[in-house]
């Protein structure tokens, strides 16, 4: 009896330390592309120029159909949001050190960023 309600507890800790585990969440970046011919990348209201290494979350607001944001780097080449799409997608991106750019690839030597990873 003594091993069932050991394991019971066990079992309970391990179910606690997974659940607060989910809970933390990765630092957010913030990208928009459209309506118009720009294409930006934020951390709250500052433009993203470097960030440190790491796992993040890339929230997209796309407002466009002929749009897209993808982002390519060091062991990454994610496109978040495809040409068409409208609306808020979010991607979980593990940044290495190096330089990463964000384009929409339709008009890329335009519509285009870059930042620093250390």
């Amino acid at each position: 009896m003594k091993r069932i309600a050991l394991l019971v507890l066990a079992l309970a800790a391990s179910l606690a330390l997974v659940a607060q585990t989910g809970a933390m969440s990765h630092p957010k970046l913030t990208g928009t592309v459209g309506p118009g011919f720009t294409i930006t990348l934020k951390s709250g209201a500052k433009k993203v120029t470097a960030v440190k290494a790491g796992t993040y979350t890339f929230a997209v607001s796309d407002k466009s159909p002929i749009h897209n944001f993808h982002i390519t780097g060091p062991g990454v080449n994610k496109e978040i949001t495809s040409v068409v799409f409208v609306g808020s997608k979010s991607a979980t991106v593990k940044l290495k050190k190096g330089t990463y750019t964000y384009v929409c690839d339709p008009h890329r030597t335009t519509m285009k960023g870059s930042f620093k990873v250390t």
